[in-house]
C-alpha cells in the first residue's frame, strides 16, 4: 500500500513508479488527537500508543491470529511476513512472503501486502510480487494460488483484501508493486481494479475506474464496501452499496476532505469495528470516523500509518506505521460476533 514516500517524487511518472522507502519522515512519539468528545467512548482519555516493533523496512497488512494469540504483518520490499507475540517478540514467519527471484528493475515489492484470515482459519495473502491472491495453511505453510488472472490477463500487484461471510474475497490491484507503475512492461490489464473472488473460483471486476485502489473493508452486515484511492491527485474513500449477491448496485464518495492533506500518509488500509466505527489510514495518520464519515480523532506517528487490525480480545488496535508497529487499547470491541 502506498505511503507518502510516493508523494515526495516530483513527476507523475516517477510518482506512479514509486519512490524510495527511506524518503518517509522519521517517526516521533505516537499520539492521539481528539477532534470530538465522542472519541472518549472509543479511545479513553490518556490512553497511550505503544511501539511494539521497530526496524522494519515497510510495515503493512497486519492480522491477528486468535488461535495462538499472535500478530502477523507484511514487509513487502523485504519479502517477509513477520510474527509478533507478547512472549516471543518479533520473528520471521514466512520468507519469501511473495515471490522470490524477481527482477528488481521491474518489481519493487516482491513480498506480501494485505493479509486476512478465511472462515477456516487459513491465512489469505495479497501477493504483490506474485500478482495473486494466495491461501496459506498456517500449520504447514502450504500455499495455494486462488486467483492470479482476470479474463486471462495477469493481475498487477494485489494489494489488500477483505473477506465476506460467504467466503468471497474482495481485493484491490494497483500497480504499486511495479517499479515503473502503469508504464511497466509487466502490466497486462488496462485497469487498476477492485475485484470479487468467490469460492466457486469466479473473479468479477466490480470497479475499474479508480486510479490507485488500495485499502478495502466491508461494513458490518456486508451491505457496504469501502475502497480507498491513494492517488495524490484524488485522495478519497469510496463506498459501494452491495446487493444480496455481494455485487455493487451504486457508489459514491464517502470522504475526500483531509484537513491534514499536507502531512505524511494517504487513504490506505482500513478496518471497521462491530459497531461501525471506522479506522482509516489517511493523510496525517489513522483516522477514527463514524459510519457517516464524521472525523472523531486522529492517531499520529509523524509518518504514514498504512493499515491496522483488531487484536488480543478484540479491544486492541494494532497499526503498521512506516518502519514500526503500534498498539493502542480501545474502549470498544472491534470483532464481530
Amino acid at each position: 500500500m502506498i505511503l507518502n514516500r510516493r508523494t515526495l517524487l516530483a513527476s507523475a511518472a516517477a510518482l506512479a513508479a514509486a519512490p524510495a522507502f527511506a524518503d518517509a519522515p522519521a517517526e516521533v512519539a505516537p499520539t492521539v488527537r481528539r477532534l470530538s468528545p465522542a472519541l472518549d467512548r472509543i479511545i479513553a482519555p490518556g490512553a497511550e500508543v505503544e511501539v511494539i516493533a521497530t526496524n522494519i523496512k515497510w510495515a503493512e497488512g497486519p492480522i491477528w491470529v486468535k488461535d495462538g494469540g499472535y500478530l502477523l504483518f507484511s514487509d513487502p520490499p523485504a519479502n517477509i511476513i513477520r510474527r509478533w507475540s507478547r512472549k516471543d517478540g518479533v520473528s520471521i514467519f514466512l520468507e519469501p512472503s511473495g515471490t522470490a527471484g524477481l527482477d528488481p528493475k521491474l518489481v519493487r515489492e516482491a513480498g506480501s501486502n494485505g493479509l486476512a484470515l478465511d472462515r477456516h482459519g487459513n491465512l489469505l495473502i495479497a501477493n504483490s510480487g506474485g500478482r495473486s491472491i494466495d491461501r496459506l495453511d498456517l500449520r504447514t505453510k502450504s500455499r495455494t494460488t486462488l486467483a492470479d488472472r482476470y479474463q486471462g490477463k495477469r493481475f498487477n500487484s494485489c494489494n489488500d483484501l477483505a473477506v465476506a461471510q460467504s467466503g468471497a474475497i474482495y481485493f484491490t490491484d494497483p500497480p504499486y508493486g511495479f517499479t515503473q507503475g502503469d508504464d511497466s512492461p509487466l502490466k497486462q490489464l488496462a485497469q487498476n481494479g477492485v475485484y470479487r473472488w468467490s469460492e466457486r473460483g469466479e473473479t468479477v471486476l466490480i470497479e475499474g475506474g479508480l486510479t490507485r485502489p488500495n485499502g478495502i473493508a466491508l461494513a458490518p452486515g456486508e451491505k457496504r464496501l469501502f475502497v480507498s484511492n491513494s492517488d495524490p491527485k484524488s485522495f478519497k474513500i469510496m463506498v459501494y452499496d452491495l446487493d444480496r449477491a455481494g455485487l455493487p448496485t451504486g457508489s459514491r464518495v464517502f470522504v475526500d476532505s483531509w484537513p491534514t492533506a499536507s502531512r505524511p500518509g494517504s487513504p490506505d488500509g482500513m478496518k471497521i469495528a462491530a459497531d461501525g466505527t471506522m479506522f482509516c489510514s489517511g493523510p496525517g495518520g489513522m483516522w477514527i470516523m463514524t459510519p457517516e464519515g464524521e472525523k472523531l480523532g486522529l492517531i499520529e506517528d509523524g509518518a504514514p500509518i498504512a493499515n491496522c487490525c483488531f487484536g488480543d480480545d478484540g479491544t486492541t488496535l494494532y497499526m503498521t506505521s512506516n518502519t514500526r508497529v503500534l498498539r493502542l487499547k480501545l474502549g470498544i470491541n472491534g470483532w464481530r460476533a
